[in-house]
């Protein structure tokens, strides 16, 4: 054979070879990222569900304010359940009879929309419920004494609802938005839409110390969904504040305009009284510049007939 003719060729093989190889690297390499694609994903659906969604559902762990999601793909099909979670509001004045239902088992509490939700993200959600419901795995419930309250849990609720006490983790006091009826004097905020700015029946509302708990834990609405998912409410906080509520929820009527009232009639006595001490001082003010004009108008009549008698 001729030499260059078996050079020529060992070239072509190793170049085949080199070929290949790369080939094999390069799909070894996306089959490597796939492979670690798929547990990222998951782990954004299940850190996305986490923050939006398990403040009111669990998935097997019975309902809290919203109905247990396992199994909710053999409930309502999917193109169902895509109509539903993005605009829930939409489907409740349609009329549908299920949304209605779900309605009135959630004492018309309506379901917020989850924040940054795209249909992609929809979807990896609704895969999500569906592989947890089918290997049995559990989220969501959890994370609350079921202790009795003491005195002191009361005690320490009270400081952190009205901001005597600052949250942990710096996020702002229940009373800037939020009232219920046992704190007297002039209450607490309004900021909140009606009728949630009372917490008064908030335990009847939601379900209970178990949903509510959850839902503080995470709340779903979107200025304090903004606020607390970076600022989180601790469980022993959570727990504290929860002895306020449920006591208000025993104790006392729903928040009322008597606050309102009294804050109105402060204010207005105040200014009352603000204008007698004003017209007073003036009054004063008045005398005085008037008593300082006569004087000088007295000397002035007295130097002139003293002028003319000497005439």
């Amino acid at each position: 054979m001729n030499p260059l003719t078996h050079s020529f060729r060992n070239q072509r093989t190793a170049g085949l070879l080199s070929t290949a190889f790369r080939f094999l690297l390069a799909f070894a390499v996306l089959v490597l990222l796939l492979a670690l694609a798929a547990p990222a994903q998951a782990q954004d659906a299940a850190t996305f569900f986490k923050q939006n969604c398990s403040s009111c559902h669990t998935i097997g762990a019975g309902r809290l304010a919203g109905p247990d999601l396992k199994n909710v793909h053999t409930r309502r099909d999917r193109a169902w359940l895509k109509q539903f979670v993005p605009n829930p509001r939409a489907m409740i004045d349609r009329g549908d009879p299920y949304v209605l239902k779900l309605l009135q088992s959630a004492n018309g509490v309506v379901m917020p929309p989850p924040q940054g939700l795209t249909e992609s993200r929809l979807n990896e959600i609704l895969d999500f419920i569906e592989a947890e419901s089918k290997a049995g795995r559990i989220w969501g419930g959890g994370g609350l004494s079921d202790r009795p309250y003491t005195a002191a849990d009361f005690v320490l609720g009270r400081a952190l609802f009205s901001g005597e006490k600052p949250l942990a983790k710096g996020g702002p006091a229940c009373i800037s938005c939020h009232t219920v009826g046992t704190l007297g004097s002039f209450g607490g905020g309004r900021l909140a839409p009606a009728p949630q700015y009372d917490l008064t029946r908030v335990y009847e509302r939601l379900g209970g110390r178990k949903a509510l708990g959850s839902w503080l834990s995470a709340p779903p609405t979107p200025t304090m969904n903004a606020i607390f998912k970076q600022h989180p409410i601790e469980p022993t906080e959570a727990f504290a504040l929860l002895s306020v509520v449920e006591d208000a929820a025993a104790s006392s009527g729903e928040a009322d305009a008597v606050p309102l009232l009294n804050f109105f009639l402060i204010g207005l006595g105040g200014a009352v009284a603000g204008l007698v001490i004003f017209g007073t001082v003036w009054r004063g003010r008045f005398r005085s510049v008037r008593r300082a004009l006569v004087r000088g108008e007295l000397q002035r009549g007295s130097a002139s007939l003293t002028t003319g008698g000497e005439r």
